[in-house]
């Protein structure tokens, strides 16, 4: 995992997202969705495939493009899949990501002491969210990081 530098962007939030496709999707697929959106910059800092591994995507000093307006201040972590096979949000982490989030995201917090966890979905007011992602509610699970 990365360092903090010292004059590294003040880190306000750390956002959990899903990647709203395939827990079978590689770092490689990813990329691809990413250059086919014309970003230059990946979607995460982070992404968690199904098997656990996480996969670092970004320097944390670089500006990632998580969630549009908030990104100078955060840092944006990914779990593959989110979505069934009807392509309806599901909660479908495996038990090897939910572990591998949960050990990223105490990393990310000691670096960030003072950055709020939070789900993607959660940067809106419940009733006018715009997302479903991550598919699960991560606030709560994640309060005693």
């Amino acid at each position: 995992m990365a360092e903090r530098k010292k004059d590294m962007r003040k880190i306000e939030r750390i956002f959990v997202h899903c990647t709203a496709g395939s827990q079978k999707a590689t770092v490689q697929d990813l990329w691809a969705e990413f250059k086919k959106k014309r970003w230059v910059n990946a979607g995460y800092h982070y992404v968690i495939t199904s098997d656990g591994a996480i996969h670092q995507l970004m320097d944390l000093e670089r500006i990632s493009n998580g969630v549009q307006g908030y990104n100078r201040t955060a840092i944006n972590v990914a779990y593959t899949g989110g979505i069934d096979s009807k392509g309806k949000s599901v909660d479908n982490r495996t038990d090897a990501q939910k572990k591998a989030l949960r050990l990223l995201l105490k990393q990310l917090h000691k670096l960030y002491p003072s950055a709020k966890i939070m789900g993607h979905r959660d940067i809106w007011a419940k009733g006018k969210r715009k997302k479903d992602c991550p598919c699960f509610d991560a606030i709560p699970e994640y309060q005693d990081i």
